[in-house]
Order: C-alpha cells, then structure tokens, then sequence
C-alpha cells in the first residue's frame, strides 16, 4: 500500500505577516480612519501631502487582502469594507474627526496639467501677454485653437484672454500641449475618499465635505433669535439684560410720546411726535381745503437717535400715513394750529 502525499502548507511571506500586524496595530490605536482612491493619483501629489499632514495623520498604501485580514485581526466587522476595497486604495489614520481630516484634504488639493482625453471641469481661459516661447511650429497650434497672437522681440505674445474650453469640453492633444508649454495647471488633484470610520460609525465620504459659509449662516442665525427671544423673556444673563432694558426704555420712550406724558427725558420726543402729526395733519387738509393756505414747513433735522429707534419711528410714521385720519385728530390738529 502506497504512501499517500500530504501537500506542504504554502508558506506565507514574512513581509506580509509583519504587514497585518502593522495595520492591525494601527486600527487599534486610531479612532479614526479613511479609506481613499488612489486610482490615478499623482505619486508626487501623494508625497506632498503626507508631509503636509504628518503631524496629525499617518499614511499607508497596502494590498486590498492584507488590509482586511488586519481589519479582522483589529476586530471590526470586515463585511462592511469588503465591497469598498477594490482597486488601489490608501489608508488615512488620525486622532482628529473624519470631517476635520476631509477638510484638510480640501484644503491641500492641488493642480496639474490636462491631459488628452481628458473632460474639462471648468473653464479655462489662456491669459493675454508674453508666453516666453519662440516662434516656430506652435504657431499653428495657436492658430488651430483659435488663440490671437503676435511676435514681438522673438517671442510669441497672446493680444488677448481667449476661452478656449468650457466645462464639458474633451481636451484635445493640441490645447492640452498649449497648457502646459504654458505652465498652466488647472485640473484640481484630491483624494476621492470612499468611506471614513470614526468611533464606530461609518461616513460615506460624499457626506464628509461640509459647507462652511451655510453653517456659520446657520449658527448667526440661531445667535440672533436667542437674543431676540432672551430678550422677550428678559432672561437673568448680563448680555440679554442689557438688550432688555434697551429694549424697554424705546418702548417708554414710544409710549410716553404717544400718550404726551412730559418728564425731562420726554419731553423732546413727545414734542416732536406732536409737531410730526400736526405737520402730517395740516399737509392732509391742505389736500382738501386749499383755500385755507396751510403752509407746511419743511421739517427740520432731527437730534441723532439710535438706529433701531430711528427704525421704529420710520414704520410708525408709515403706519400712520397709510390710516385714515379720524375727526377727534383733525379736531386736536386745528386747534394745534389755530390756537
């Protein structure tokens, strides 16, 4: 009876063992880790921006199996990255959030040239003036995309800012040469992150880049109606309170003019308020009764007033005009005026 043969266990690489438990450490010791697509991305770029983030992340470029079996070793769910880690991929870990670490990467992007092919994602204008370059063949490439120039001491000039793609246009081999003879890099390189983990909670990365400007609107505003409504409350915090008794001394100011209530703090208000309506009211009767010569002098500057004071006075006078004027006010008017 013969010897049956035992296959030998396929050894596993040293380098690939010490690999999984580098990323397994690494999952471990961060809370907070992107996974990125680096399908295309320029080496260079990629080094430019470790070096930039050195000091709050760490970067690690590892084969798709390897990077699972250290997600398994770290003790995450595997199933929930399976899908993402398909071609080349580059690991981010960092103490920060998943959300300060996208923003970084918005703001380290870079730029390079077009190439061939390759769909515009903006517009791209070549600028006027000297391009430094030497007359000779390109001259008909400049002639192809329609660019105007001239010669001027041996160098080719451009007379004018000319378009010369708009966003959806293919790059054509001849302009894609132009931009870069010129030096003009407009195409934006970022990591395309996929996904990011932090604490626990998976991110897709479209949901990772935040709009600033709308937020800092949003807390402004909700900053403002907690003032407005503090102050309604007179709420016991120095800052509305002081918003408070602003508020309550324009309305006693309002009131008293209105009611005709004189102290020397009033009296200036009252006075003008009176004098605003009788003006108002002889301007009325005048439209009515042109016989009687009312004159109406034209009304002299009023003494500085806060702005939300001023303000107030504006739309009561609006109000005012817009309502009908009533017998027992033509009646106070009259006598206002005639003694």
């Amino acid at each position: 009876m013969s010897a049956t043969a035992v296959p030998r266990a396929k050894r596993i690489p040293e380098w690939k063992i010490r690999e999984v438990e580098y990323l397994a450490s690494l999952f471990k010791q961060y809370p907070v880790f992107l996974i990125a697509d680096i399908q295309g991305f320029p080496t260079n770029h990629l080094q430019k921006l470790r070096k930039k983030l050195a000091k709050v992340a760490v970067f690690r470029v590892s084969k798709n199996k390897l990077i699972l079996r250290a997600l398994k070793k770290a003790g995450l769910d595997v199933s929930k990255f399976e899908e993402l880690l398909t071609g080349q991929n580059l690991l981010v870990f960092s103490n920060l959030n998943a959300f300060e670490l996208a923003l970084l990467f918005e703001k380290y992007k870079a730029k390079t040239f077009y190439k061939p092919g390759e769909v515009a994602d903006q517009e791209i204008i070549v600028p006027e003036g000297n391009t430094g370059l030497s007359p000779g063949p390109i001259l008909s490439t400049f002639s192809k995309l329609k660019i105007p120039v001239k010669i001027q001491g041996n160098t080719i000039w451009i007379t004018k800012d000319t378009k010369v793609a708009k966003p959806g246009d293919v790059i054509s081999e001849e302009l894609a040469s132009i931009l870069q003879r010129l030096g003009i890099a407009l195409k934006e390189v970022k990591l395309k992150v996929k996904i990011a983990y932090d604490t626990g909670v998976l991110i897709p990365g479209d949901q990772l880049v935040l709009d600033l400007g709308e937020y800092e609107n949003m807390f402004m505003n909700a900053h403002l109606d907690a003032l407005k409504l503090g102050s309604e409350i007179v709420w016991p915090v120095p800052e509305i309170i002081e918003l408070s008794v602003t508020k309550a001394y324009r309305h006693a100011l309002a009131l008293a003019a209105e009611a005709g209530f004189v102290t020397p703090d009033t009296a200036e208000y009252v006075f003008r308020t009176a004098l605003m309506k009788a003006y108002a009211l002889a301007a009325e009767i005048s439209k009515y009764a042109p016989d009687l010569g009312l004159e109406v002098p034209a009304m002299t500057a009023a003494p500085a007033q806060p702005a939300e004071e001023k303000k107030e006075e504006e739309e009561a006078a609006e109000e005012e005009e817009k309502e009908a004027v009533s017998e027992e006010e033509l009646a106070e008017g009259l006598g206002a005026l005639f003694g």
